[in-house]
Formats: structure tokens, C-alpha cells, sequence
């Protein structure tokens, strides 16, 4: 369900204002109504948004190393600590840079051998010139030894290193690569490579010692900045009157909380105002689920959160849901394995924060309706339980077991009664926001569905075609035809509502039959997991010792992936059944913004 809220305007002097939104602040129960839209013209925001980004950047590149808890965390540290990271990081890809750089030098370099360039230009006082050759063996000639002096230094790969000393000034043309060497030796620029590495080297080693001792410190400084941020948002969001002597702001706070707040403002003598939202207002949606459905919470946010007039649909999905994704996974060993790893968790998982302990509990639930739900087909780990010859398995058996044919046809009847359910609750939400009138069609279309699927099912009740069922469907029409859109007149009503029978016609069909995924994802899971039990057996040697290792490895890694891809499956379908067939025929609209309360964070 979702939490009621209250408006909260508060009139403030101008002089009296920065302490206001600093006292708001600290009370951390208001989210603040956005009146700025489009580009933010304030220039201390842009920089207050780009050094968030930037220590946002420096956390994320310091948790890959090992962090150690201080004792305590300053966010005037975490300014220092983002200046001197900035400063070892530019160190730091200088030296990369150069190392790059000496990397191709030696390579250039290495077949030429170590030699002293001094020697060379030592050959200027003898009036004679050494220059530097490459080519291909097959493109060197002979007859470059005895005119050019051609000396052969080194072969590599097919190709001729070689030298050429001739008088100095003497023409000289090759048909080779002339080759320019740098000035410096071999083993000067080795030495020179070996110290920039152990720069780089202690550079990352400073890195590392910012990141396991002044993390803590930068993701403070986060904090701070994020809320320097919040409180120029705020500032923005703000409305001013009486020629800017008195300031408007308008938030929101939850209606349970609107006595505590009353309490505080009175204290600080400011003017304020508490109303009930109107329709037009974008109210922050805060849900209030408790226990089981709270944890199916943020499965709903994954797809957009309802607004404020709107019904949430949380509570009325995660029965479904969780039965969902039993029917998915539909392998009872899988179920337990679930169960026992979110129950472990939660018992030695050191500081397991609220949001954690509730997706744990969401796993322990999903994974008990797997382990029951598996036990309609009675697979346990790609095993029939049911073929084994044990008094309580057979009984078991006897009232749950369900063939494939059962099997898809309880897909489809879930998938019938989840459709109906959700368009009891677009009636619901129909009379809730516009008044009873404007839900007549859609009554008309669920009684009409669901006396064809009684006598369908039943036909003790009645056939198709009979008296009953004709004056039901007589009535039912008159009410869609006729109630469309009360607003508009009979021949407009009638228009829409054929425009509706034919979208009902071709898309109620459509919808039922998604809802075959249900059983289509357990038999594929349950093959797959026949077929890795198959290869364990099948593919281990006939060893006392190697035998039963290759076995078990198997088994693990084959179903270790069966989970995996088993488990994502039954997340993403359930969803799609959810988010696509249930809200489209609960009629669910969306577009509702997070209660987010301006607070010090």
C-alpha cells in the first residue's frame, strides 16, 4: 500500500532563509516539491556536480584495492585525499607514458646490439660515415660488402640487419630501410625503463596505501558534497515573494509523521501550512508494506512506481509471483539449495544491512515455492523422486504429482484467474479515481469473462448459448457498449466499445497463452538437469579414485549452471507475466517519483 502524504508550505524571511533549509535539513523528513526545470543556470552547482563525479570516480577506482576500517573518518581528509590521488594518477600514467615509449625505443633498438653511439660519431675524425640498413635476405646484394663495406649485424625473421661504412660525404644508395637510431645505448635505455618501473611501481604502491587507509575518509567527503548539492537544489526549488523579502517553499511528509514536524516548526516559530494533496499534485510515493510484501517491493520499482491516486500493486502480485517462479525453477532440490544458502547467509553474514536482509528473506520465500511447487513433477537435483519405492513418497505423490499435460493446462487456468484478478482490480481503481460510472465497461467485461470460463470448466453450471448465459452476455454487452466513456455521447461509445471488443478479441487470447512460459521453463530445467546427471555418470572413468571425482565435479558445475540460468529465467518471465499481462489488464498507469527526504546525509 502506499503511505499517505501531506503538503507542507513554509513562508520564510529571506535573512532567516540558509538557516531554515539547514535546520530542514537536519530534520530529514521533507522531500522537496521541484519547481526548476530544464538546465540549471547556477554555476556553484555545476562545480558542486562535477566534484561529486570526480570523488564518485576516485571511490570506484580505489575499491578495487583492499580496504581496511579506520576508526574514524573526516571529510576535510577526503578533499586532501582526492588531491594527492589526482596527483600519484597523473604521476603515474606519465610513467606508463614513458615506459610505452622506451618499450618500442629497446624493441627498435635490440637487434642492433648494446653499443656506445660515441663510437660511431668517433668514425667523423677518420673521415668516415656508418650508417644503419634493413631488408629482406632475398633483396640484399653481395655486392654491398665489397663497395659499401656492408657488415651483417643480426637476422630476424627473414630479415638482414646490417651496417654500411663508407667515406663520409660519398654517395650511397641502397635498395634497403635506412634505418635512425636513438642516440643512446642499449643498456642505458634498459637501466632507464627498469627506474621508471620502480617509480610506476611505488606510485601504485601510494595508491594502494590512499585507497586501504582513506576510502572511509572520500566516501565521507561523498556525503558532504552530495549534500551541498541538495541543499543548492533546494535553494533552486524555491519561490520567492514580496519582492524576494519572503521565501516559498513547498515539500511533502508522510501523514504519520505530520505531528512530529508540526511540533518541531512550531518551536522555531516559522509559518508553515499542512494540507491534503489535490488531484493535480505530483505527490512522492512512499510505499507501506509490511512483512512478506514489502520484500516484493522492489520487484515493482524495477518496472516504474504508481501514482499517489493509483492502487499499488505489490500486495495483490507477489502471491502470484512467488508461485511464478516456483512453477519457473520446478525442481525441488533447487527449492532447498535457494532456502539453505539465503538462510545461511543471514545467519553469519556480518552487518547485513536492512535492504540485504530483505532480499534474502525474498529468496527464502521464493525458494520454499520452488521446493513445493517442484514437487508437482517430482524432480530433486534432475532426479524423479517419484520413482522411488518409499511409503511417504507415494503418498506424497498420490494428490501431488502432475503430468506434463496437467501441468500446462494449470499454466494457463493461473494465467486466466491472474487476468481476471487484475481486472478486478482495474475496477477498483477505476471507481477510486474517476467514480463507479466510469467502471460499468469493465465489470461488464470481467462478469462476461468469468461466467465463459465457469461454464467452460463447469458445465453442470450452464453451456454457452443456453438462455442464462446469452442474457448474461446481453447485459454484459449494454453495459461496454453503452458505459465505454460516460463522458461521451451513445455513437461514440458505441465506436469504442467494438475498438475494445476487437482488442480484447485478439489480445485476451494472446495473454493466456504467455503464461505457458510457466510450464515451458520448468520442463527445460528439468531436462537439463536429467542430462547433466546423465553426463556425471555417463562421463566419469572407471576409477576407484578418479571415478567419483569426475563424477561429482560434474554434477556441481552442471548444475551450478542449470541454477544459475534456471534462476535468472524464473526472475525475468514471472516479471514479464507480471509487468506486461497482470498491469496491463489492472489497468496500471505508473509515473509516480520516489519520496526522497531532504536530509543530512
Amino acid at each position: 500500500m502506499i503511505a499517505k502524504m501531506k503538503k507542507l508550505t513554509f513562508l520564510v524571511y529571506h535573512k532567516e532563509y540558509d538557516d531554515f533549509v539547514k535546520s530542514l535539513r537536519d530534520l530529514g523528513l521533507v522531500h522537496i516539491q521541484e519547481f526548476q526545470k530544464g538546465t540549471v543556470d547556477d554555476s556553484e552547482l555545476h562545480e558542486q556536480l562535477l566534484l561529486a563525479k570526480q570523488v564518485s570516480d576516485a571511490i570506484k577506482r580505489l575499491e578495487r584495492f583492499e580496504v581496511k576500517e579506520e576508526p574514524s573518518a573526516d571529510s576535510t581528509d577526503g578533499k586532501l585525499v582526492l588531491e594527492n590521488l589526482e596527483i600519484l594518477e597523473k604521476k603515474l600514467a606519465d610513467l606508463k607514458q614513458e615506459i610505452s615509449a622506451l618499450d618500442k625505443t629497446i624493441e627498435h633498438l635490440s637487434p642492433w646490439g648494446d653499443f656506445k653511439y660515441e663510437d660511431v660519431r668517433g668514425l667523423k675524425d677518420l673521415n668516415l660515415e656508418m650508417n644503419f640498413f634493413v631488408c629482406s635476405e632475398s633483396a640484399f646484394n653481395s655486392e654491398w660488402v665489397d663497395k659499401f663495406n656492408a657488415t651483417l649485424i643480426n637476422r630476424q625473421n627473414s630479415r638482414l640487419y646490417f651496417i654500411t661504412t663508407t667515406e663520409a660525404g660519398s654517395p650511397l644508395y641502397l635498395e634497403a630501410e635506412s634505418i635512425k637510431l636513438p642516440s643512446e645505448s642499449l643498456s642505458s635505455l634498459i637501466a632507464k625503463h627498469d627506474e621508471f618501473l620502480l617509480k610506476a611501481q611505488k606510485a601504485e604502491e601510494a595508491i594502494s596505501v590512499l585507497a586501504s587507509t582513506k576510502l572511509i575518509s572520500l566516501k565521507e567527503y561523498l556525503k558532504e558534497v552530495e549534500g551541498a548539492i541538495e541543499f543548492d537544489q533546494v535553494l533552486l526549488n524555491t519561490q520567492s515573494a514580496l519582492e524576494d523579502k519572503l521565501m516559498v517553499l513547498q515539500g511533502w511528509i508522510p501523514a504519520v509523521e505530520a505531528e512530529q514536524i508540526a511540533s518541531e516548526l512550531d518551536k522555531a516559530s516559522i509559518y508553515y501550512e499542512i494540507t491534503n494533496p489535490t488531484p493535480d499534485d505530483n505527490v512522492p510515493i512512499k510505499f507501506a508494506n509490511k512483512g512478506f510484501f514489502s520484500w516484493f517491493e522492489p520487484i515493482g520499482k524495477l518496472y516504474m512506481l504508481p501514482r499517489y491516486n493509483e492502487i499499488d500493486l505489490t500486495p495483490y502480485f507477489a502471491p502470484f509471483f512467488m508461485v511464478f517462479f516456483g512453477l519457473c525453477l520446478g525442481d525441488s532440490g533447487y527449492g532447498l539449495f535457494l532456502l539453505l544458502v539465503a538462510t545461511l547467509y543471514k545467519m553469519f553474514a556480518k552487518k547485513l544491512s536492512p535492504s540485504m536482509r530483505s532480499v534474502m528473506s525474498l529468496v527464502q520465500v521464493l525458494g520454499t515455492s520452488t521446493f513445493f511447487c517442484g514437487l508437482l513433477t517430482g524432480g530433486f537435483f534432475g532426479v524423479s523422486l517419484y520413482d522411488i519405492d518409499n511409503p511417504f513418497i507415494q503418498w506424497v505423490k498420490s494428490f501431488a504429482y502432475k503430468d506434463n499435460n496437467e501441468m500446462f493446462a494449470l499454466a494457463l487456468i493461473l494465467g486466466v484467474i491472474q487476468i481476471l484478478f487484475g481486472m478486478c482490480l482495474k475496477i477498483a481503481n477505476q471507481i477510486i479515481q474517476f467514480g463507479f460510472k466510469y467502471a460499468v465497461a469493465t465489470i461488464g467485461w470481467f462478469v462476461f469473462l468469468t461466467y465463459t470460463c465457469l461454464v467452460t470448466a463447469f458445465p453442470s453450471i450452464g453451456s454457452i448459448g443456453d438462455t442464462v448465459y446469452l442474457s448474461i452476455s446481453g447485459v454484459c454487452a449494454a453495459m461496454v457498449f453503452l458505459f465505454n466513456s460516460p463522458d461521451k455521447n451513445i455513437f461514440t461509445n458505441i465506436g469504442l466499445g467494438l475498438w475494445d471488443t476487437y482488442n480484447m478479441a485478439t489480445g485476451l487470447l494472446g495473454d493466456v497463452l504467455s503464461y505457458v512460459r510457466l510450464f515451458a521453463l520448468g520442463l527445460s530445467g528439468g531436462i537439463l538437469a536429467s542430462v547433466f546427471n546423465s553426463l556425471a555418470t555417463g562421463m566419469s572413468p572407471d576409477n576407484i579414485i578418479l571415478g567419483p571425482i569426475v563424477m561429482v565435479l560434474i554434477f556441481v558445475v552442471g548444475h551450478g549452471i542449470n541454477i544459475f540460468m534456471n534462476v535468472l529465467g524464473a526472475m525475468v518471465h514471472p516479471m514479464r507475466l507480471t509487468f506486461v499481462e497482470f498491469f496491463k489488464n489492472a489497468g496500471y498507469e505508473g509515473g509516480g517519483q520516489e519520496y526522497k527526504p531532504f536530509k543530512n546525509k
